[in-house]
């Protein structure tokens, strides 16, 4: 079986991840959900950075003594799985993405995460932010913080960008929802250009957030790309 490693998205947590890994394992994977530090019942660490999520992963890959499993990521874990791709290309195998923001330069980083404010959210969305607090209990406040400040830090440093995303070695698969509002397919497009051996798919009737995507079609989009009909990669 494939070894494949899910990981979430900002203000996410694990169990977003299971209907997908359900599904996985019907077309011969072998999922594992990793849960970022601060999110869900995960303790926070000292950073809250992408640069910590990496490690992270790179971590849990090693604890699992996993070899080059492939790694899908939903967004934010969209920009961890590529970050460590770039830095620790031995770690990892192919990288699939959907929902990944590329675009983070100052203006829109401070325009997200000026929406991340407790204090409005709790006036103006209080059904999102009740399912908030069912997810991390009563650190969400501070995770809305650190999720914009982590925003702020992506755009300060760009971490991944059109000089370095040309050195990512690893077959990488972006996805996207027709229906996106957060993530432009310009952006999309822009990056799995840059990225030597690439591709970009679309999934239809699909908006931003992760239980909007049909995760049959999702999973069969992994497989089709991770295992091209072929037992090379089994």
């Amino acid at each position: 079986m494939q070894n494949i490693i899910l990981l979430h998205g900002a203000l996410g947590c694990s169990q977003d991840l299971e209907p997908l890994a359900t599904e996985l394992k019907t077309q011969d994977f072998n999922p594992f959900i990793l849960g970022f530090s601060g999110h869900g019942d995960v303790d926070f660490q000292n950073r809250f950075t992408i640069p910590q999520f990496a490690a992270e992963l790179k971590t849990f890959i090693t604890d699992k003594q996993l070899k080059q499993p492939a790694v899908f990521g939903y967004s934010m874990g969209g920009y961890v799985a590529l970050y460590t791709a770039l830095h620790d290309p031995e770690v990892t195998g192919n990288i699939v993405t959907l929902a990944t923001k590329m675009n983070w330069d100052p203006i829109t980083a401070q325009k997200e995460s000026r929406k991340l404010d407790p204090d409005q959210l709790s006036e103006k969305a209080p059904a999102f932010v009740q399912a908030l607090n069912k997810t991390h209990g009563n650190k969400w406040q501070e995770l809305l913080k650190r999720t914009g400040a982590m925003m702020l830090d992506i755009a300060e440093h760009q971490y991944l960008n059109e000089s370095n995303l040309k050195n990512i070695a690893q077959p990488v698969m972006m996805g996207l929802g027709d229906k996106d509002s957060m993530v432009s397919v310009e952006e999309t497009r822009a990056t799995f250009g840059v990225i030597p051996s690439s591709r970009m798919f679309m999934l239809p009737g699909t908006r931003h957030p992760l239980e909007t995507a049909d995760p049959v079609l999702l999973a069969a989009h992994i497989k089709n790309f991770v295992k091209p009909g072929s037992a090379q990669n089994q």
